[in-house]
């Protein structure tokens, strides 16, 4: 091989290689497969997941909601403020800017010594014995304490039961009759062992409006 078709053959291969480099035939299939990612997780696999979740749990796709007369009222999920001494009221939330904000999930994050923490306990603890002055049993811890979500729509048996003679008095029903209605809306703990038992609150009002409506 003379030099000039050494010279040839290596600016021939030099210009093939520069051309297989091209930045347009390396980003050919970074395109393709960024597309492809998009279609199938963007895409194929929601629809797929929203699907299966609608035909298989329909309520809970549908977020749990939660009704009354035909109307929502609520969801499972997420509490209420209940301020009235004829219903039981729910754990004290710390979202922002209102109670039970679902759209601000969030704790106080506030530690244990934090002056703001006490005064708040100590202000919680004031409502519940104006409430039901005569009422001299321990209050229940989240009764005053918000949950890390901010949501929490359960309390605990003891919390529902602290209520319940305050509750009774002021709707003029037999104090059985409303124990009755806290064990039928308390829920078991998750695959009988996860957790602890507890009362929807928003489910026992709604009980408790059936057996004598609010006025």
């Amino acid at each position: 091989m003379t030099t000039a078709q050494s010279t040839a053959s290596s600016a021939s291969t030099s210009t093939s290689a520069s051309t297989s480099h091209s930045p347009l035939r390396m980003l050919r299939p970074a395109l393709v497969g960024f597309v492809l990612l998009s279609a199938v997780t963007g895409l194929l696999y929601p629809a797929l997941v929203t699907g299966v979740a609608k035909t298989m749990f329909p309520f809970q796709a549908e977020g749990s909601l939660i009704l009354h007369d035909g109307k929502v009222v609520g969801s499972e999920l997420i509490g209420q403020n209940f301020s009235s001494p004829r219903y039981f009221w729910g754990r004290p939330s710390a979202t922002g800017p209102m109670a039970n904000n679902a759209t601000g999930s969030s704790g106080s994050n506030q530690g244990p010594t934090n002056p703001a923490l006490v005064d708040a306990v100590k202000g919680r603890l004031s409502a519940l014995k104006a409430a039901d002055p005569g009422n001299t049993a321990p209050v229940p811890v989240d009764l005053v304490s918000a949950s890390a979500s901010g949501l929490d729509p359960h309390i605990s048996m003891a919390a529902a039961r602290y209520q319940a003679a305050r509750v009774a008095r002021e709707r003029g029903l037999p104090i059985e009759a409303v124990q009755r209605l806290i064990q039928a809306n308390t829920e078991a703990r998750d695959l009988a062992v996860l957790g602890e038992p507890r009362v929807n609150v928003l489910k026992l009002n709604l009980a408790l409006d059936k057996a004598q409506p609010a006025h």
